[in-house]
This record gives C-alpha cells, structure tokens and sequence, in this order.
C-alpha cells in the first residue's frame, strides 16, 4: 500500500493518476509536492484541537476525535471533489510522515475499489529530496549567467530563449519577484520551502547535459533566499551581458512597471525606502512620480541608484565574461532579434 521515489525526477514523473495531500489547507500552503491537490482529512482548526488534546489530555482521546473528523472530512470529499471519479484511478496519498491520516484516508479509498497508495514517509521524504538537492548535492547542472544593468530585459530576453528552446532557470518567475526594492507583484512570494520546492524541480527536469542560462541576481529574490548549492554554483558560474543605452533601458523599464506607476501611492512607499541611501534623490524621484515623468524616473533610478549597485556587485564577484550582446533598442521586435542571437550563440557552444 506504500510506495517510495528515489529521487526528484522519480516523484515527478510518478505515473499516478493525481496526488493527494491530505494535510491541512495551512500546512500545503506553505509547500507541497508539485501538481498536488489538498484534500484535507483535518481542517487547520481540527487539527489544532486534535494536537492540543492530545498533548493536555490523552493520546487515545485524541485518536478517536480525530478519526471522527477524518471520517466526516473524507465522506465529504467523497461526496464533493471526488463524486464523478471512474473506478480505474489510481491516486498517491499523503501527509506529513505517511502515517494516520494518509493511511486511514487511502485505506477508504481502497475499500471503495481505488487502487490507491500512500507515499512512505510522507511530505518529509519528498521534503528531505528538496533539502539534498539545495544544501547537500552540489548542482550537476552547467549554469551561465545572463547578466546586464537593470533595464535591459533580462527577464523578457530569458522567457524568449525558453521559446527557442533554450534551458533557463527563471528565479524571479519562481519566486514571484522581480527582483528588486520595486519589485513586488500581485499574489506576494511563495513560502521559502515552496521556492526551494520549485527551484529544485525545475533543476530536476532540465538535462544536465545541456547548458542552463540563469538570471544573474543576489542571494535574495525579493524575501526569497537562492538555496546554498545554487547560489554556489551561480557565484562560480560564467555569464553573458546585455549591454543598451540608458534611454533604451528607461523606455523599457517605464513600461515594464506600468502596474507600478498606476499606483503612486505604492510607489512613493518603495521609493521612501531608498531614502536611507539616496537621501535628497528621492525627492527628485517624487517630484518626477507626481508629475507623471516616468521616462526620466526610471533613467534617474538606474543612473543613481541600480547602475552604481551592479557595478559594485560585479566588483565583488568577479565573474568570467563569456560575451557581450549589444543592442541599441529594446522594443519588442529589438529584444526579439536579441534573443535570437543569443540562442545562436548558446547553441554554437554544443
């Protein structure tokens, strides 16, 4: 009835028909196994009420109330999400350590006729698959960095490549980020395990034979901490650079944060962080806010405060340039004819 995956590629690629977790909503969103569905066999509040009698009172209590939940829980589920499912699915079950609640719930589903198993260990083992894979093994992958000051279309450019076919790692994608003090998006960041999650699957289904481009960014995507072995591999890892015209970037930059500057109010906020570092500058910024001068906003921004940022960055680590791509554009038909030229020049290096 249990069944285990030796690595990430193997729970990836599991071959059930869907994975159920069974934990409680509070618990699957802090991370999950990818592609999973919460079906909960306790509610966060049951759950509570579960640990706490069992703790102040009796383990044996404790059982009984929380197989009553689950029972209920699980007839609900049958009743709801599950209704219409044909007799042949097979499901993989689990919870935290593959113990009472993805057991009791699997066992129902296989009185019902499903050929349902339970994932040994539980959430840990695929969690202890993430942890080797980001703080243990180092990274198989051959990683280069697609480097460039802030405004040259790293991320547009990368999202292109993945279109032709190029491998890429998109942290900032990942982490739901754009990667700097204005970089928030709708939706917020992922948990921390849940980025790790992400990042070490999509390390996992990329073929280490074949070079990966990867955004150069700091050890932090937004709140989001690269794992130790990627950011290992990515502060020894060579890189290529964008290189286009501060008004070029400016142009583009204005239009990438549009969702930004449609809220002033957001935007002074982020602003008045910098405040620490650009002193009187960020007034300037205001003053060019308020008046709906975008253009030279974004152009004041990087002069005076990305650019000299990336210059030190680059002092610090000292990276091999492989090659410099110039442009003098970045509109959508330049960035487009970028990114050609740079999956040329990846796949000359085969």
């Amino acid at each position: 009835m249990k069944t285990s995956f030796a690595s990430l590629s193997d729970i990836l690629n599991h071959g059930f028909d869907t994975v159920i977790d069974v934990r409680s909503p509070a618990e699957f969103a802090l991370d999950h196994v990818p592609g999973a569905i919460n079906l909960p066999a306790l509610s966060n509040e049951e759950r509570a009420e579960v640990g706490t009698m069992y703790v102040q009172d009796s383990a044996f209590k404790a059982r009984k109330m929380g197989a009553a939940m689950v029972a209920r829980n699980v007839a609900a589920h049958l009743d709801g999400p599950l209704k219409d499912t044909l007799g042949d699915w097979q499901p993989l079950v689990y919870c935290w350590r593959g113990g009472q609640r993805s057991g009791s719930f699997a066992s129902i589903l296989s009185q019902i006729g499903w050929r349902a198993k339970v994932l040994d260990g539980g959430y840990q083992s695929f969690r202890s698959l993430v942890h080797d894979a980001m703080y243990d093994a180092p990274v198989s992958h051959r990683l280069i960095l697609l480097d460039g000051n802030t405004g040259t279309a790293k991320t547009d450019i990368l999202h292109r490549l993945r279109a032709m076919n190029v491998q890429v790692l998109d942290l900032e994608g990942l982490a739901n980020h754009r990667g700097s003090i204005l970089g928030g998006m709708p939706g917020g960041q992922p948990a921390q395990k849940a980025f790790e999650t992400a990042v070490a699957c999509a390390l996992a289904r990329l073929d280490p034979a074949r070079a990966v481009l990867v955004e150069a960014e700091s050890s932090k995507v937004g709140q989001r901490i690269v794992p130790p072995t990627l950011w290992a591999a990515m502060k020894a890892a060579p890189r290529i650079e964008i290189d286009a015209p501060l008004d070029a970037r400016a142009a583009y930059l204005a239009q990438a944060y549009a969702d930004l500057c449609a809220d002033p109010d957001r935007f002074t906020t982020k602003l008045e962080m910098l405040r620490d570092r650009r002193g009187g500058l960020v007034d300037d910024w205001l003053h060019m806010l308020a008046a709906k001068n975008m253009h030279d906003l974004a152009r004041g921004l990087m002069a005076d405060h990305y650019d000299p940022t990336y210059r030190a960055g680059r002092k610090r680590h000292d990276a091999q340039v492989l090659q410099r791509f110039e442009t003098t554009g970045l509109t959508e038909p330049d960035c487009e004819a970028l990114a050609a030229r740079i999956a040329a020049w990846l796949a000359s290096l085969s």
